[in-house]
């Protein structure tokens, strides 16, 4: 764990400490924005430290910096060290757990003693939860389903830290003598949204010398296995890692054995049967002979089959694809032209508007949307209408010194627990994109919510569909199957968050929707700097999902993003007017909004 993210966890553990000890929630929000800021950052914090620029890093002030270099000097904060003593660390496990907050934590602490996962799943199964103020049984049924969710999740790695363990052991095992080539396999190769252990596949004329560097790695706290050609290691977190050592000639019957899924692979067994060959991690045979096995591409080739992208092998439909000539050409991250979900220091990111602008063009994109929150999310610095239109100068004075990227003024607009907008149409309707989201009331006809706000024209796409985190929550009480045939109707593009820990809509949701003729839109909710770069998890999920670029919004040029908007096509319809729901202005008005460069 790099210190940057190891600083960001132990500010995000005070946060916890200190909403549950009722403190001030000013300073719970600092600890939280610090920690945000401090896992974006693209600069080591060390660095950071010793040149005296810590507080160059939007959030951190005085105390903070203090803070963080009592850490880096000493390995330990006082200040947390105190805050630990007050809170039996149980509690701060539970305090994550979806469906209870902290004022039912503390209740059930002082009523039953409740201090762990283990003591509330006792609690649940002897009835002591029934009867307490505030708790009926759909409370305790949530917490249940809570505490379920949350053990799957803390079982399994999120993909940014599997792909830094994975890493950070390949950098370290590729100098070793005699390797050739080296790889990840598994579900990580294949960019499941968790994922179980990390395997590496690596190629090597010394088996030997590799499986002694990899089981001497600074992360190693356990040797769960150990042979000539493959090891197993358990890290100080509880990770296990896995690698295999294998010939070059075998390299690619291996990685393609290794990646799965097992179902992918049982069918191409079949295929190779079929054909009176056998598939194994060694090659393929006829006979005796082995025909293939050094590079992936010969292995499907001696099947009859193009190569298929490793993100499609989860026997839905690949390999008939692949037999007919069918695999699609799968989107790529270099097709994509701009961000469509981005949040500035305006509400809760920490990046001025000029940043956003100027990294999103480094990044090669032609334009990127800012879209703060509206009102309702006062605890995210939502914006009222008259911030809104101040915002809106800003955007209109940071395009006149960032040439070479269009910068589109949005919102995230609340769908409120009634089905309203948290903005009026006039509002709306000056907007270049308009993004609607759910960020309250998750059990409140979520699905009808969803469907009243896709009828204003005014709204361009929904955000993260299901509302899920992958850590903590399994999200709204949503029928998506009704959204996405309402989407189809409306024309209402459905996103893609590409924040690792939302991944939301899944891709099974998203191939559902792309089959239904639903737009797709990859979106990074960025809130800081290095979050622009989460672009890259949405674009597997569509990979997974079997999109094209031709699916995604998101990778036309602006021209025709613009061209394309839900608002013109309604405002150009005979039946618009008709068809509008209460409130809504579908015609094409004039725009005194931001894309105004008068």
């Amino acid at each position: 764990m790099s210190q940057n993210k190891q600083i960001a966890t132990l500010l995000e553990e005070a946060a916890d400490l200190v909403e549950f000890l009722g403190e001030n929630p000013f300073r719970s929000s600092a600890y939280r924005n610090a920690a945000r800021s401090l896992e974006a950052a693209a600069e080591d914090v060390e660095t950071l430290a010793r040149e005296g620029r810590l507080k160059e890093v939007p959030g951190v002030g005085k105390g903070i910096a203090i803070w963080i270099g009592e850490f880096l000097e000493l390995g330990a904060i006082r200040e947390l060290e105190e805050l630990r003593k007050k809170v039996p660390p149980g509690l701060l496990v539970l305090r994550r757990v979806q469906g209870i907050g902290p004022k039912t934590l503390l209740m059930l602490h002082q009523t039953l003693g409740i201090a762990s996962l283990r003591d509330m799943k006792q609690a649940i199964e002897a009835g002591k939860l029934e009867g307490l103020p505030g708790i009926g049984a759909k409370k305790i049924e949530n917490i249940r389903k809570g505490l379920e969710y949350f053990e799957r999740g803390a079982e399994r790695l999120s993909l940014p830290e599997a792909r830094e363990l994975a890493g950070s052991a390949m950098a370290a095992l590729a100098p070793v003598r005699g390797v050739r080539r080296i790889e990840v396999a598994g579900s990580l190769r294949r960019w499941q949204e968790t994922i179980g252990d990390v395997d590496i596949l690596c190629s090597a004329d010394e088996p030997e010398a590799v499986i002694e560097r990899f089981v001497t790695l600074e992360v190693v706290a356990d040797v769960l296995g150990r042979g000539p050609t493959k090891a197993s290691i358990r890290t100080a977190a509880g990770r296990q890692m896995d690698l295999r050592v294998v010939p070059d000639d075998s390299f690619g019957a291996a990685l393609q054995y290794f990646t799965g899924s097992k179902a992918h692979n049982v069918k191409l067994r079949e295929m190779a049967q079929g054909r009176g060959l056998k598939v194994n991690e060694y090659g393929v045979f006829r006979g005796e002979e082995r025909i293939a096995g050094r590079d992936e591409e010969d292995v499907y080739a001696a099947l009859g089959l193009p190569w298929i992208p490793p993100e499609l092998r989860e026997d839905t439909g690949e390999i008939e694809a692949a037999i007919e000539g069918r695999l699609p050409k799968l989107v790529t991250l270099e097709e994509v032209r701009g961000d469509l979900h981005v949040h500035s220091d305006w509400s809760d990111g920490s990046m001025p508007i000029e940043a956003v602008a100027r990294r999103a063009k480094e990044l090669g994109y032609g334009y990127v949307v800012i879209s703060d929150h509206s009102r309702s999310a006062s605890y995210a610095g939502g914006l009222t209408p008259e911030r809104l239109r101040e915002q809106w100068e800003e955007i209109r004075r940071v395009r006149k010194s960032v040439c070479g990227i269009e910068i589109l003024a949005a919102s995230e607009v609340d769908i409120l627990p009634d089905g309203r907008l948290d903005f009026p149409d006039d509002v709306l309707r000056e907007l270049d994109w308009v993004v609607a989201s759910v960020h309250s009331g998750f059990k409140l006809n979520v699905t009808e919510r969803m469907r009243l706000a896709m009828e204003n024209p005014h709204v361009d796409m929904i955000a993260h569909p299901t509302g899920r985190i992958l850590s903590r929550r399994e999200g709204y009480d949503v029928d998506l199957e009704p959204v996405i045939a309402h989407a189809a109707r409306t024309g209402t593009a459905l996103e893609i968050n590409c924040y690792p820990d939302r991944l939301d809509l899944s891709d099974a949701n998203a191939r559902r929707a792309r089959r239904q003729g639903v737009p797709i839109v990859l979106g990074t909710d960025s809130h800081h700097a290095g979050n622009l770069e989460f672009m890259e998890y949405g674009v597997r999920v569509a990979r997974r999902a079997g999109l094209t670029a031709a699916d995604i919004t998101n990778c036309r040029e602006v021209s025709e993003l613009k061209e394309g908007r839900k608002r013109l096509r309604v405002a150009e319809a005979p039946a618009a007017e008709a068809a509008a729901p209460r409130g809504a202005t579908p015609r094409r008005a004039s725009r005194k909004g931001p894309s105004s460069r008068s």
